[in-house]
């Protein structure tokens, strides 16, 4: 976690886009060849120099493809929003046109002496459909229409395939169809990393196996290294081939999964469809996979890609404990040294670096051992200066939070601290972080419980996003929910939206409940307009999450139900009446259960 302090942004309008994935936020990765020297200093062993690339052989699109059409969220006029795009048809399958197919192609090497390079093969890139199924948090009791998609993803060894998290998110049904063939391959979802927005399929016929290579992973390129990006942009639907260098190397925002990773800027064209293509260097080896673009009036071709140690990282968690684990985190929040005052007053000597802990998640780990105000001075024996980098490569520093994501779950990291002038070193096991407000429900459906028409859920980004929530209007005996959309970060209520930036979870299991909505009855007269507001007790306990709150409903025996909520408002109803109630509340909405089933466990 950062130093910066996140401010609610002044709202603006932003650039169009029919398709804007989650805000930015910066993420750290580090490479899988990184070893530490006596020196404190992270060695990357330097990529062999590029070659001469052949504009013709070498480029890269990306994105999932929607048909369904958006409006365009406002974006603010001086931050520029990253975008992770697909392509998607509300009426079926973005079907390619049929052709007759080829031998497979094999890497081969074109030209010959100093001036000889490789064209990568274009066979192991096959085209995903995905029919997606989204949960309805205005309705978590049923599910929204689905819709079609279709992005690209690139045949790796184990018969595997890779593509991008968003690409099948909320998938019922996923086919991948090869270059040149006129077949579409049900495919399964072996594992999908929401953080690092990569997915992992496998298909189980073996006739989708033959003939085909699969896809070498080449080391981390430097700067004004050339790649090639492959994918099914929108525009046709045979393959497509783009090209361009590296231009920057930095930990940045992963929209989709709202985190903080390493990640490569490229000047290759990257649009909806290509999301989940591979990036080739002029080896003809994958050093990434396309994910997002950065959309503004401003900027032209600014394009991203997953590079290889997220992308090994991913595979490795995924083979080590068969199933996607996460990316560790160290579960606290730092402020930059680079004032001497500060430092002098800290008790730091003169050559001694590092950053103060301001505060500590409650549920890591390390919260049993480390302390506010310490500064936290080395990482797995890597120095971290006064601005929270560390040594990357040759003219380069990055963020240490690097060197954390290069970690696993469970794994464990020597971590050096300055306490009241004394030196000490803690071995802290690293876990993923808990966050209250989460930014995904990984695939699961909302949880709900309903009571005399209240309905109470627990809030998450996805909840605060939906497009049918939130904000409210009146109908006539009715009341609409109406969402926040993409634009959450600016519409959405301040004290959500400060819970969302800044609160901490007490424990793994706590939530912020709210009441959603009401459904209009005779029994919640005077109650209709209390729309997302938390829920903080009831009979005078407090709410911890949404089961421990049906639970207490449930096994009421008072003579009144009475529920605390946001902004001193309270909820009174008489128990029995209520109980009574809500059967005849969930047949008028055709509701099947007034509690959803993870519930009920």
């Amino acid at each position: 976690m950062g130093d910066k302090k996140r401010k609610r942004p002044r709202k603006s309008k932003p650039a169009t886009d029919e398709e804007t994935a989650s805000p930015d936020h910066n993420t750290t990765t580090t490479s899988s060849n990184a070893t530490t020297s006596k020196n404190d200093v992270v060695v990357i062993p330097a990529p062999e120099p590029a070659e001469t690339s052949d504009p013709e052989s070498h480029g890269l699109r990306r994105g999932r493809s929607k048909n369904k059409k958006k409006k365009s969220p406002p974006t603010s006029a001086t931050v520029p929003d990253r975008r992770s795009s697909r392509i998607a048809e509300q009426n079926g399958d973005y079907a390619a046109t049929g052709s007759v197919a080829e031998p497979p192609l094999m890497p081969k090497w074109e030209g010959s002496g100093a001036a000889a390079k490789v064209v990568p093969s274009m066979d192991a890139v096959v085209k995903v459909f995905c029919v997606h199924t989204e949960p309805n948090f205005s309705l978590p009791w049923q599910r929204k229409r689905q819709y079609s998609s279709s992005s690209s993803g690139f045949i790796v060894a184990g018969r595997r395939v890779l593509t991008n998290a968003h690409s099948v998110e909320h998938h019922t049904q996923v086919k991948l169809k090869k270059r040149g063939s006129d077949t579409k391959y049900l495919a399964t979802v072996l594992a999908i990393g929401t953080e690092c927005d990569i997915a992992l399929l496998t298909v189980s016929d073996d006739d989708f196996w033959e003939g085909v290579s699969p896809v070498e992973f080449g080391d981390l390129p430097v700067l004004q290294d050339a790649v090639t990006v492959v994918g099914y942009p929108i525009g046709g639907d045979t393959i497509s081939v783009t090209s361009g260098v590296v231009s920057r190397m930095e930990i940045l925002s992963y929209v989709h999964g709202s985190t903080e990773l390493l990640g490569l800027q490229i000047d290759a064209a990257i649009n909806s469809g290509n999301s989940g293509g591979p990036a080739f260097n002029d080896k003809g080896k994958c050093v990434g996979i396309a994910f997002q673009s950065l959309k503004h009036e401003d900027v032209e071709n600014i394009g991203y890609v997953i590079p290889t140690p997220v992308i090994l990282h991913f595979i490795k968690d995924y083979e080590k404990n068969g199933a996607y684990t996460g990316f560790p985190v160290l579960g606290v929040e730092w402020q930059k040294m680079e004032n001497p005052d500060l430092r002098m007053s800290m008790g730091m000597a003169s050559d001694q670096k590092g950053v103060r802990i301001r505060r500590i998640e409650p549920t890591a780990p390390e919260s049993h051992v480390l302390k506010p105000s310490d500064v936290i001075i080395s990482f797995d024996g890597v120095n971290i200066a006064n601005d929270g980098t560390v040594p990357f490569r040759h003219g380069e520093r990055i963020g240490f939070s690097y060197l954390v994501s290069q970690k696993y779950t469970g794994d464990r990291a020597l971590v050096k601290v300055l306490r009241n002038s004394e030196i000490l070193e803690f071995n802290i096991k690293l876990a993923t972080h808990k966050r209250l407000i989460p930014a995904h429900i990984k695939g699961r459906p909302p949880s709900y419980y309903i009571i005399a028409g209240f309905v109470f859920t627990a809030v998450s980004v996805p909840y605060l996003r939906s497009e049918e929530h939130n904000c409210y209007k009146k109908l006539p005996y009715v009341l609409v929910s109406k969402g926040y959309g993409k634009d959450y970060e600016f519409d959405a209520p301040v004290k959500l939206l400060e819970k969302h930036l800044h609160a901490m979870a007490q424990s793994v299991d706590e939530q912020l409940v709210v009441v959603s909505q009401v459904l209009v009855s005779d029994i919640n007269i005077g109650y209709e307009e209390i729309v997302n507001t938390q829920v903080l007790a009831f009979n005078g306990k407090p709410v911890k999450n949404l089961k421990s709150l049906a639970t207490m409903v449930e096994n009421c025996d008072d003579e009144f139900l009475k529920f605390d909520l946001e902004y001193q408002q309270i909820v009174v109803l008489k128990t029995s009446t209520a109980k009574a109630a809500t059967l005849d509340i969930l047949t008028t909405h055709c509701i099947p259960s007034a509690i959803s089933d993870d519930l009920k466990a």
